[in-house]
């Protein structure tokens, strides 16, 4: 999620909310600014695939694929990729980029996950998780669909950033909900997050069972500063994502 496209003051609730987080109603606007923005296209996308480095010849899921940027980018590397996302709008999108023959399912990352145990290399979750409540189930069987020794790769929105920038300024040790409205292409939309502090988070990879490989934070591709001049200081010196890589021993 591009956290800083037209983002507007975050409130505490959404203004409606049967319709937060409803990807499907701007699915289309979504999918064009997330393909070339300064922050998806040269920051999160970069960054992710930097520390998944060489994937040839290696099974991925894609856990929240979207309209399937990062699958596309992963499997021209020589990836097997499989796509699950909670929204079918999102996943027909996807299904236009990657071919009919690709692996693309609905599931919500709050259900079990409809695969055999250990049959993917990693795991790729691309500013997804900060959408959970609890991570503890996800992580559960995130875990169970690696094989020993494969690797989930993860960005979240940074939790200093959630700290520093909301007003009024939330309380940084609890786990709380929170809505922003944003303008993609045009199209208003209220997402709904959760923010925790940084221990919840490295406390439910290792409850998971998961082994700390990498905490990162990246600064974005140097293409980014002619093409995106305003954008590009902000982007290299303030906090923005937090990425992860975590291992399955």
């Amino acid at each position: 999620m591009d956290r800083a496209t037209d983002r507007h003051e975050a409130v505490s609730q959404p203004t409606d909310p049967a319709q937060a987080n409803d990807y499907d109603a701007f699915a289309e606007a979504y999918a064009a600014e997330n393909e070339n923005s300064v922050q998806n296209a040269y920051y999160e996308r970069p960054a992710m695939l930097a520390l998944a480095g060489d994937v040839a010849g290696r099974r991925i899921l894609d856990a929240g694929c979207g309209a399937g940027p990062l699958s596309a980018a992963l499997r021209e590397r020589g990836a097997d990729v499989t796509g699950i996302d909670a929204r079918a709008g999102m996943l027909e999108l996807a299904r236009r980029r990657l071919g009919e023959d690709t692996d693309l399912r609905v599931v919500d990352l709050n259900d079990p996950l409809p695969f055999a145990d250990g049959v993917f290399d990693d795991v790729v979750a691309s500013l997804v998780l900060h959408y959970l409540r609890d991570w503890g189930p996800t992580l559960g069987e995130i875990r169970r669909v690696l094989r020993p020794g494969g690797r989930l790769i993860a960005s979240v929105q940074h939790p200093f950033a959630d700290y520093l920038i909301q007003d009024p300024r939330p309380d940084y040790f609890a786990t709380t909900e929170y809505s922003d409205e944003f303008t993609f292409d045009g199209r208003p939309a209220v997402l709904t997050f959760w923010r925790r502090p940084l221990h919840a988070m490295t406390d439910a990879f290792t409850a998971a069972g998961f082994r700390l490989s990498v905490i990162s934070e990246p600064q974005p591709d140097p293409a980014a500063r002619a093409l995106f001049p305003d954008d590009f200081h902000g982007l290299s010196t303030r906090l923005g994502f937090l990425f992860f890589v975590v291992e399955a021993p």
